[in-house]
């Protein structure tokens, strides 16, 4: 659950230093350290490891201490998780990515995308990450899905021509035949580095996967070729 309160300032300091714990860390501590989850429990509670469940805790702990020793300002936003029921509002000054998303990586075949990873933009600089459910969209709907959530461009890999065209009337500006880290990916676009495929076309609609040494996102362009990715 994302938190009612997100800004902790010690008292008496007129300025400091901020940390930043994101929404999953926030998550963590409170389902073990308020809950009395194990590391176990609070891993099912989230759909990750119970070795992702420590890694996270023991970094929430530190940065806790950080700002409880130290006297810094503790500032709860962003990090990587999944979103349930209302999708948060694009920010006034904001640009939001979508990425196909599966296990950290660009999903390749975007009408069987069963989950986007959104990213919030601000002055060239990713300040928010969450993880959607498409709750089973199939082709049609995916554009229509985006648009409501506030997309104003896609990553993916490979895509059919309905649905690019789906995309464009939505007014959704499309980088597809991209494949490889998505994180690594939004931030290419941001640095005008981004390799992927303009004429990129995937029409095996209705099949699990393609045959045998066929990749839809062959072909892959760097975006200083077709102007700058971070000017959308």
């Amino acid at each position: 659950m994302e938190p009612d309160h997100v800004c902790f300032w010690p008292e008496g300091a007129s300025r400091a230093e901020k940390v930043i714990l994101t929404v999953d860390e926030y998550e963590v501590i409170r389902l073990i350290d308020l809950g009395k989850m194990t590391h176990e429990q609070c891993g099912k509670q989230m759909d990750i490891s119970r070795t992702t469940v420590t890694e996270i805790y023991e970094s929430a702990r530190e940065k806790i201490a950080d700002c409880i020793v130290n006297g810094k300002i503790l500032q709860i936003f962003g990090g990587d998780y999944r979103l349930y029921g209302m999708i948060p509002e694009k920010g006034e000054h904001s640009m939001r990515v979508a990425v196909t998303y599966e296990n950290g990586n660009v999903f390749q075949h975007f009408g069987h995308t069963e989950q986007f990873k959104v990213y919030d933009v601000e002055d060239g600089r990713i300040t928010a990450g969450q993880v959607t459910e498409t709750n089973g969209s199939g082709h049609g709907a995916l554009a229509g899905f985006l648009k409501d959530l506030g997309a104003d461009v896609l990553i993916c890999g490979g895509i059919g021509m309905g649905a690019k065209m789906a995309l464009e009337e939505a007014g959704i500006r499309l980088y597809g035949g991209v494949s490889g880290d998505a994180d690594e990916a939004v931030r290419a676009l941001l640095e005008g580095k981004l390799n992927y495929n303009p004429d990129v076309q995937c029409s095996h609609h209705g099949e699990g996967h393609h045959g045998e040494g066929h990749h839809c996102g062959e072909h892959s362009h760097g975006c200083g070729g077709h102007g700058s990715c971070g000017q959308i």
